[in-house]
């Protein structure tokens, strides 16, 4: 899955953003984004091999689906997009 973004995987990813900025979060997830951007398909196996055990502390609907976009190499480039976005429009 390496092509563009679904218009439901940007939604879930600019409510993720609207999260970030809500906790004043914005320049260490942006430093975070940038760092991991090479891995961002190696994370997204991590996360579905850690699944049955982050289930238990998070609602799994959403994990999943954060797991299946992430496996997109556009994903974490739209994020940090918005994320700055988002930061710019205070």
């Amino acid at each position: 899955m390496n092509g563009s973004l679904k218009l439901e995987d940007k939604a879930f990813l600019t409510k993720l953003a609207e999260e970030v900025k809500a906790r004043r979060m914005t320049t260490p997830a942006i430093f975070f984004l940038e760092m991991m951007r090479p891995l961002n398909f190696v994370g997204s196996q991590a996360m579905i091999f850690f699944g049955p055990i982050i289930s238990a502390f998070v609602k799994t609907d959403s994990y999943y689906k954060a797991a299946e976009i992430f496996e997109n190499h556009n994903s974490v480039e739209f994020l940090i997009q918005e994320i700055e976005r988002l930061d710019k429009n205070e």
